[in-house]
């Protein structure tokens, strides 16, 4: 996978459950699941807000780039 998603990470810091976080952003609790394991094809930028601003965190912080082996 090129993107990594650390959503999990920033929940563990924030001591935050998939639910409150996912009632906070406004998405289904099978939606964070789907960000969380990699599976998602895209995010709305909107989402992606949603998430900074419940996490209070910037987009770097959420997706980063891993180079293939």
């Amino acid at each position: 996978m090129a993107i990594a998603v650390d959503i999990d990470v920033l929940l563990a810091e924030r001591g935050m459950s998939v639910g409150e976080f996912a009632e906070a952003v406004g998405i289904s609790p099978a939606n964070v699941a789907v960000l969380k394991n990699g599976r998602a094809k895209a995010v709305r930028f909107s989402t992606l807000e949603a998430i900074c601003r419940v996490l209070d965190c910037q987009p770097g912080d959420v997706l980063r780039w891993v180079p293939d082996k």
